[in-house]
């Protein structure tokens, strides 16, 4: 019954919103509910499944946050590291004192691409510069580095994408091998994650779903939808853009905390809420971690959920853990939508 009331929170969502994609909703090892709805293909009216892949957007940067941790755990890099020591950028205004500890907490300062918090639009950015010239992480690099630091290193929070980027050039420099093959090999396979790989957009691929954004008139008012083919680089990068399915992202979580991709110790790292990034509007704080985000109870700190959300043009996804209860929820749309606000009406029916 409790599964019924769930699904129809999302069937809803559909006939009245929109919505399209999948979800799947477990307790340990018992799916309470699969789902999927929508087309990933409009055109041919091909229909979402359960096993379609989706374009996770930010979800890729737990891949990316756990491969620096799997080099931390061999003592190939340290947190402490000074991420301009490891690799060779040219000229730049990013500060020599930044470390892989601030880069993956958010805490670095450097200037991104696109300033989400300022409300920059990534897409924007592919308005006056071909998205295909992209392909390769230090192509992003342009970008970003000579833009001005927003604060120094360690004195503030402010989500950044590009600190990401910086992240995967520095598992390149390490290892010796692209991002695309370290994280295929060390991650996905290591998790089981048979459906998940960083897929060329303008290559052949299968059951992928496009994404779809709002076409609009001179007006700005909402017509229909487009594709969102040139709101992006054609291949995805270490801050987003691996596609995924809503088993495989619950292959991943299960891993992660099961030991399976990193040490005890190391996994119990990952896991701990580290700096405070703002207070929510429930009450509950928001606190950046090593690629995870956490929200905790103000009062007590204690972990009510562990998540990670992408969202971009034609996409809409979020991943939820609740440790207390073992819950873990999933949610993948190719359409922009309010998804956090589907999943938080068929929470309702969870606890």
């Amino acid at each position: 019954m409790m599964n019924e009331k769930i699904k129809q929170v999302f069937e809803k969502g559909h006939n009245e919103s929109g919505f399209s994609g999948a979800v799947l909703i477990t307790e340990g090892d018992k799916e309470i509910l699969s789902y999927a709805c929508g087309y990933s293909h409009i055109g041919h009216k091909v229909e979402n499944n359960v096993l379609t892949r989706f374009d996770t957007a930010s979800i890729t940067k737990l891949f990316t946050a756990v491969s620096i941790f799997q080099l931390i755990e061999k003592k190939r890099l340290s947190l402490n590291d000074k991420v301009l020591d490891i690799i060779d950028i040219g000229e730049t205004t990013i500060s020599k004192e930044v470390t892989i500890y601030q880069l993956l907490t958010h805490t670095s300062g450097i200037g991104d691409d696109a300033d989400e918090e300022a409300g920059e639009k990534y897409e924007d950015i592919w308005k006056e510069k071909p998205c295909y010239s992209v392909r390769e992480l230090r192509d992003f690099l342009p970008q970003f580095i000579e833009k001005p630091m927003n604060f120094e290193p360690g004195k503030g929070c402010r989500y950044n994408n590009c600190a990401y980027i910086l992240l995967g050039l520095v598992i390149e420099k390490i290892t010796g091998i692209s991002y695309y093959d370290y994280v295929n090999k060390n991650i996905f396979e290591k998790a089981d994650m048979k459906d998940t790989g960083f897929f060329s957009m303008d290559d052949i691929n299968e059951n992928v779903a496009e994404g779809y954004t709002k076409k609009l008139d001179d007006k700005g008012n909402a017509i229909g939808l487009r594709k969102n083919i040139y709101s992006y680089p054609p291949k995805g990068a270490a801050d987003g853009g691996a596609y995924s399915t809503v088993y495989d992202l619950n292959k991943f979580m299960k891993a992660v905390i099961s030991n399976k991709l990193l040490s005890a110790l190391f996994t119990k790292e990952i896991l701990l809420p580290k700096e405070m990034h703002r207070k929510r509007i429930d009450g509950s704080v928001k606190y950046m971690g090593f690629g995870f985000e956490f929200v905790l109870d103000a009062n007590t700190s204690e972990i009510i959920y562990i998540t990670k959300d992408g969202s971009n043009a034609g996409v809409s996804n979020t991943i939820k853990y609740y440790p207390k209860e073992d819950i873990t929820e999933i949610v993948l749309s190719n359409v922009e939508l309010n998804i956090w606000n589907l999943l938080r009406k068929a929470e309702k029916f969870l606890f």
